[in-house]
């Protein structure tokens, strides 16, 4: 497949190109594996890149595609409906380093995990069952612990926008990928932003689901509550194609989501009618202003909701203060992850700094920000969403950083000078609520800007489905030259 007519189809394009033979799962793949040895050399979003089994895989799935098709028309029966039991057939996929792939370390962006996994983490296992092929695993902070995409062990992920600029973090590679063009999807784990500000400072989407939405396992839980899984797409049919994939919560999980009432591209498929769309361009964060580039972006979106017929009105309700909850959540939930690596002397120096200081917290205060969340999250909805379907707001208050904006020899002051980029994301993660970060614009500087939709547990669906109205109203700005 022509490298150009790749980075053109969607995952649900290719998927269904797939499914009906127009073209094999091993040229989607090729394909996806050109691109990456091309343009990966520079922008360093993959860590490893699965070739060889990648392309066995894909020769798996198009056997048995071949097989199935030849017992249908043998038997006289019809095609399956569309989509059925091969929702990502042959469509290339991201990794972040936080997930499970059988044979692969679980480097979790550093070096403390040295030996092969035993066996894929549950998303992994489902996505694959979908049809999708894991072409490679991508870079990440160690940990996943700031809002840039730099390790010792990997060095720095570039932004394709601008590549003396960040990616944003922590699931950098993961944006970068999907931004490129390498792969249509990517999966992502979100602890303070970790989806929605790569996504954001990429021009893609980025959602972040409810907490128990999507199965940590093997986990039960990741940083007292905070961490989801997750998955970025530059179309929201995509996303809600990976999330029909990979949704469901396990009796394992520690939190549950209610199951599913229909399938999420149902949803999208369906659209949305009016909406009663609630808008701030204030920051959880008191003090803390927008670059005037982003209050233009968001003082467009909100006439583009109002353009498209929802009713919008601006909220000064108060922000529930998150951030005693969200630090006792990060540190005690580093100190655990850093508890439970193979090599702990190999972790990164501001690693182990921040490890140290979260064991001084004790079980009960971790669990104290626990039930602190969940009275934040009502405090939110009564404040924000007590009659509104959806906030609208910005991802990021600033513009992306550039590169090695975080590097500093003090662990602590790199955590300080990166709270302004997690100020309006982090507090969805101690509440739990669904958030989505879209292409929000592009700056004079040509950097992409992005904004947060954020609605009540359980309706991703409609997050996505607004999304998709946007998009088909204007098509989301790419890099240059992609």
């Amino acid at each position: 497949m022509n490298e150009d007519v790749f980075t053109q189809l969607s995952a649900g394009e290719m998927a269904e190109g797939v499914r009906s033979g127009r073209w094999t799962a091993r040229e989607l793949v090729a394909a996806s594996l050109e691109r990456i040895g091309r343009l990966d050399p520079e922008l360093n979003a993959f860590t490893v890149v699965r070739t060889k089994e990648a392309l066995a895989e894909a020769d798996r799935l198009d056997a048995e595609l071949a097989g199935e098709a030849k017992g249908r028309k043998a038997n006289g029966a019809s095609a399956p409906a569309d989509g059925a039991g091969r929702l990502l057939a042959g469509v290339p996929i991201a990794v972040k380093e936080e997930f499970d792939v059988a044979g692969l370390p679980t480097t979790l962006g550093g070096s403390g995990n040295p030996s092969p996994a035993a066996a894929d983490s549950e998303v992994i296992r489902r996505v694959r069952a979908a049809g999708a092929i894991v072409v490679g695993k991508t870079t990440m902070p160690e940990f996943g612990r700031c809002s840039e995409t730099i390790s010792d062990r990997y060095g720095a992920t570039l932004n394709p926008w601008r590549r003396d600029f960040s990616p944003g973090g922590s699931s950098g590679g993961s944006a970068v990928a999907v931004a490129a063009g390498m792969t249509p999807i990517a999966l992502g784990a979100d602890g303070g932003g970790s989806i929605r500000l790569p996504a954001a400072c990429c021009g893609i989407l980025g959602l972040k689901p409810e907490r128990g939405r999507v199965t940590m396992a093997p986990l039960s839980q990741h940083w007292h509550a905070l961490v989801t899984f997750g998955g970025l797409s530059r179309t929201a049919a995509d996303s809600a194609l990976l999330y029909d994939a990979i949704a469901g919560s396990l009796p394992s999980d520690r939190w549950q989501a209610e199951p599913l009432s229909e399938p999420y591209r149902d949803v999208v498929a369906r659209g949305t009618g009016p909406l009663r769309i609630a808008w701030t361009g204030r920051s959880p964060m008191p003090g803390l202003k927008n670059d005037p580039e982003v209050d233009r972006a968001l003082t467009a979106l909100i006439q583009r909701l109002a353009r498209l017929g929802h009713d919008v009105r601006e909220t000064h309700a108060a922000w529930p203060v998150p951030t005693d909850a969200f630090i006792l959540q990060f540190l005690s939930g580093m100190a655990t992850e850093a508890d439970s690596v193979e090599a702990p002397e190999k972790l990164e120096r501001h690693t182990r700094r921040i490890a140290a200081v979260g064991r001084l917290i004790p079980t009960r205060l971790a669990r104290f920000a626990e039930r602190r969340g969940e009275k934040i999250a009502r405090a939110f909805n009564g404040r924000f969403l007590p009659t509104a379907d959806v906030l609208a707001m910005p991802t990021i208050p600033v513009l992306p950083r550039p590169l090695g904006w975080l590097e500093s020899r003090s662990t602590f002051a790199s955590i300080f000078r990166g709270t302004p980029m997690v100020a309006n994301t982090s507090i969805f993660n101690v509440t739990g609520h669904p958030a989505l970060s879209i292409p929000g614009g592009v700056s004079a500087e040509g950097l992409p800007i992005g904004m947060q939709l954020v609605t009540r547990p359980g309706r991703e669906g409609l997050l996505l489905a607004l999304a998709a109205q946007l998009e088909k109203d204007e098509p989301w700005p790419t890099p240059p030259g992609f």
